[in-house]
């Protein structure tokens, strides 16, 4: 039986203010416990770890295991130290990720690479990672700690296939989509999905649960791949063209190059390849992209996978938490920062 694609609701700025409204209180208890778990003997560790966890970001990853604990009327306070772990993998993963990319913005403001250096920046990283498994440890629950950290694992293979197919302009759209399940989903559809073990919740809640999170973990790296060529610095908080002077292989530039004329696809080879990076071929990338339109194909892709995670949560009644949530996945697709 095919379950029914339920269609976007129709909003003229979507947004995360209702799960944040949803889950404030929640929050409070999540934010303490991470400034509780930063801290460390040695002064560097939390200076940095706050120059990043203290930047800005949406902290959307521990909003949805709140979100999904109060769609399941859960009413205890264990999720909140599983979304601090939540929060942990993600942040370590950024830092991680701006070393390897060597990134000069974060959120607005400089990498923590930048000012801190690389050899430090990988090592708080690692703290954070060993914060996030002492906290699934304290909860004592398997079941959490073999989704969190099967979770983190997928993450990490994700992140080794991104860069072994960075300045491959041959990657195919199937390999993209496999990347990102594993780089971004997987930790979205965790995040849920932990809300139903500890509701302890029946298998089907917890699949549906991490349905909805895979579907806008996707839809959510859709729309910020389709950002890097459709914003600017100061939406973004980072360089725009960041993606494309990497030699990233994202969906705009995929497509781009499959729809391109023959000296159009040469343009793409040599870009990728790391020969083309000026800001007049940014310029001209972007003017291609325009011109096929793949930014917008991207966006469409991302509402797919949006309808998808609402879908995926149809079953469940109608609350406040569900509003929220549907909301979030018209969020992830609109949204240009």
């Amino acid at each position: 039986m095919t379950a029914s694609i339920h269609p976007l609701p129709r909003r003229a700025e979507p947004s995360l203010q209702p799960m944040m409204a949803l889950v404030a209180d929640g929050m409070n208890s999540v934010n303490a416990v991470i400034l509780d778990k930063m801290q460390s003997r040695i002064p560097l560790i939390p200076a940095l770890a706050g120059h990043l966890i203290a930047g800005g970001g949406k902290r959307l990853r521990p909003m949805l295991t709140l979100a999904a604990g109060s769609l399941l009327g859960y009413g205890g306070a264990r999720h909140f130290k599983l979304a601090a772990a939540v929060e942990f993998i993600h942040t370590a993963t950024l830092l991680h990720d701006d070393v390897v990319d060597g990134s000069d913005m974060r959120r607005g403001k400089k990498a923590a690479n930048i000012v801190f250096g690389n050899p430090a920046t990988v090592l708080v990283g690692d703290f954070l990672f060993s914060r996030s498994f002492e906290l699934m440890v304290e909860d004592g629950s398997i079941k959490v700690l073999r989704i969190l950290s099967g979770a983190s694992a997928i993450i990490a293979e994700g992140e080794v296939d991104q860069l072994v197919a960075q300045r491959q302009i041959e990657t195919s759209e199937e390999r993209y989509l496999s990347i990102i399940n594993a780089k971004t989903a997987a930790l979205f559809a965790a995040a849920c999905r932990i809300a139903a073990v500890v509701a302890e919740r029946s298998d089907g809640d917890e699949l549906a649960l991490d349905a909805y999170g895979r579907n806008l973990g996707i839809a959510f790296q859709l729309a910020d791949d389709a950002i890097d060529y459709d914003s600017n610095a100061a939406e973004m908080g980072k360089d725009q063209g960041d993606d494309f002077r990497e030699g990233k292989m994202t969906l705009p530039v995929i497509l781009a190059y499959a729809r391109g004329s023959a000296e159009e696809r040469e343009f793409w080879r040599d870009a990728i390849a790391g020969d083309c990076n000026s800001d007049e071929d940014l310029a001209r990338a972007i003017a291609l992209i325009d011109r096929h339109q793949t930014v917008h194909a991207t966006r469409e892709r991302a509402r797919h996978y949006a309808r998808r995670a609402i879908d995926a949560i149809a079953a469940f009644p109608a609350s406040a938490a569900k509003a929220a949530m549907i909301e979030a996945a018209e969020f992830a697709v609109a949204r240009r920062f």
